[in-house]
């Protein structure tokens, strides 16, 4: 993914808290702004975190409102002669963590308690509009989008409250050759790590990879895109007042060159990246494989020959493609569509629902990490394949005052036949991500299912992806020849989806990540220690054998 991250990891289903008025947020202890007041005039401020002291630095980077430009948040970052205060602290944390299950396991208990707490407080309304609001402001997404981030990351907190975080260090034991030997598996933590996290999940992701990490005894540094890293400030504040030790995590704003140094010059034990391929492989190379990766989202859906509710498929495609302007990690960017779907109303359908999306409403908005010009330039490069079209969007957006840093489209769907697709010349160019309102559509027929798999086999990102089929003999036939780590099969398949209660995560690379389970909290956020208890008695009258 160019810039992920992560994906709707958002119900489309969750029904937002009804708030007759704008509540006062100045009401909330915790924050230090007010969503609806950040402006021009009156920019916010961020601030970093550093051995349990809220601090700036000598630098400050402006980012503008992406909707309308203005300069409304300045980010306190640090630059590469500031970062010996974060590199002091991470030295600071042992390799054995900062709890594990034979040191300070009070601290299990600890969280627990601030996990409930947390959940509570995301679930109180005014708490909940202040984040989702705030999200809209750097992020921007419909109302329904951005709270859908906070009931995820609410749900999760509840999900590990009370003793559940202790469960995740359970343990388990194998008696051994002879009487007082037992071996017994445990989940160890890292000691120092880093946890790096993109702009289009500014809430739910960096919240639950952090809070995964301190889970399992780690010390983590947390650096979030600058452009939306005033959601996370807002929220370690709301931790802090919920029972979270101001010393247990650092926050760090900077540019990647600066996070580079820091992270060559502390070596955390651990590194979770969420962002581009680029960024992920150099920082492979540069941390000698001590990563862990969600970097890549270019994901398909198959619609199976057996056609059903084309209405609720059309609709899930649109959510699918469109919702939080595209850029999710889990986006459809390529549906393949059995011939038995063209002859429905799905296309005409698609066109329709594409054309609701509105920026007033922020169901289409913003663009973060691709320009109009390049967009609409990938657009143009495909529509030179031979037999390709334009099936609607491809202009970019009226009426908007959305910066030119940043990118403007109608939501985009290009049409390739399948036959163009495998072709070495143009497979790059059709599965390139763009983290944006853009798709691929294809048709393929029955005895077109090889190339279909081919084209499938060929790629490097498997992220998501959707069998829309209640066929099982077919369903089973795509699942046993793909790879990506969240799938969704039968009617009511998507590529997107809600990861507090699933796990979301790449498969086929040992470097992927997961996120929002126990299982994958553990994967990533710890590592299997063996400890062999051999208390004996040495048996009677042993003597000493001979060498072997």
């Amino acid at each position: 993914m160019s810039m992920l991250p992560v994906c709707n990891r958002i119900r489309s289903n969750i029904v937002p808290p009804s708030l007759p008025f704008s509540r006062l947020i100045h009401s909330l202890q915790f924050a230090t702004v007010k969503a609806e007041e950040i402006s021009g005039s009156k920019p916010a401020q961020v601030q970093n975190l550093v051995q349990g002291k809220w601090m700036t630095s000598s630098n400050w980077n402006t980012i503008v409102d992406p909707v309308n430009g203005e300069s409304f948040i300045k980010v306190s970052e640090v630059d590469e002669s500031e970062i010996k205060p974060f590199v002091e602290s991470l030295s600071k944390c042992p390799k054995h963590g900062l709890h594990n299950p034979f040191k300070s396991p009070e601290r299990y208990l600890l969280y627990g308690d601030v996990s409930a707490k947390a959940g509570h407080m995301l679930s109180l309304p005014e708490v909940s509009d202040f984040f989702t609001k705030l999200i809209q402001r750097v992020s921007p997404k419909s109302y329904q989008q951005a709270f859908g981030e906070v009931y995820v990351a609410q749900k999760f907190l509840e999900n590990f409250s009370s003793d559940q975080v202790r469960f995740l260090a359970r343990s388990f034991a194998v008696p051994g050759n002879h009487l007082g030997q037992q071996s017994h598996g445990f989940r160890w933590p890292y000691g120092p790590v880093a946890l790096i996290t993109p702009f289009n999940f500014p809430l739910e992701i960096p919240v639950l990879q952090l809070m995964g990490a301190l889970y399992m005894g780690n010390k983590p540094v947390l650096k979030v895109d600058s452009k939306v890293c005033i959601v996370m400030e807002q929220m370690l504040r709301l931790l802090h007042d919920c029972g979270m030790p101001v010393e247990d995590v650092d926050f760090i704003n900077s540019d990647g060159k600066t996070m580079n140094k820091l992270l060559l010059e502390a070596n955390p034990r651990m590194t979770l990246f969420t962002g581009s391929s680029r960024v992920a492989n150099k920082l492979a190379d540069d941390l000698n494989g001590k990563v862990k990766l969600e970097d890549a989202g270019f994901d398909w859906k198959i619609l199976g020959p057996d056609v059903h509710e084309v209405d609720y498929v059309s609709w899930v495609c649109d959510q699918d493609a469109y919702a939080c302007s595209g850029q999710k990690c889990s986006a459809q960017s390529l549906l393949f569509m059995h011939e038995n779907w063209s002859k429905t109303s799905l296309l005409r359908q698609l066109t329709d629902l594409a054309g609701r999306r509105r920026l007033d409403n922020l169901t289409i908005g913003p663009v973060l990490t691709y320009t109009t010009e390049a967009m609409l330039d990938h657009k143009n490069n495909l529509l030179q394949i031979p037999g390709s079209k334009l099936l609607f969007g491809g202009e970019e957006l009226e009426n908007h005052s959305i910066p030119k840093i940043y990118g403007a489209i109608k939501p985009t769907a290009v049409f390739v036949p399948l036959e163009q697709i495998i072709k070495t010349e143009y497979y790059d160019l059709v599965t390139k991500e763009i983290f944006g309102p853009f798709q691929i559509i294809t048709e393929y027929k029955d005895n077109q299912l090889p190339i279909v798999l081919a084209v499938l086999e060929k790629m490097h990102a498997h992220l998501t992806a959707a069998v829309v089929s209640n066929d099982p003999l077919f369903i089973q036939e795509i699942v046993g020849k793909s790879v990506n780590g969240t799938s969704y099969v039968g009617l009511r398949a998507r590529t997107t989806g809600a990861p507090q209660n699933h796990w979301f995560g790449p498969a086929g690379d040992p470097r992927g990540a997961g996120i929002g389970t126990p299982e994958a909290i553990k994967l990533v956020w710890s590592c299997h220690r063996e400890v062999i208890y051999d208390f004996g008695p040495v048996p009677q009258n042993w003597q000493i054998p001979p060498s072997t």
